[in-house]
């Protein structure tokens, strides 16, 4: 069975998950515990830090499990 990426947005940030290439190291969820939640699903709520805090804590993960981008907004 193939576990497809999880995809989280907000107006500002779009988060990917990859639990197949997740090491477990918690190391978001100690570190950002406002978005990246052990016990809630969705498990990430991007409107629980700042974009530039997401940022900096998807850059930290080990595995690359974690990936972002931002989004683009319309110009009118």
């Amino acid at each position: 069975m193939d576990i497809n990426s999880n995809v989280f947005s907000n107006e500002e940030i779009t988060v990917t998950y990859k639990p197949r290439c997740c090491a477990n190291a918690g190391i978001c969820a100690k570190q950002l515990s406002n978005v990246f939640r052990n016990s809630v699903i969705p498990w990430i709520d991007l409107e629980g830090a700042q974009t530039d805090a997401i940022i900096n804590q998807v850059n930290k993960c080990p595995s690359g499990a974690l990936q972002y981008y931002l989004n683009q907004k319309d110009v009118a």
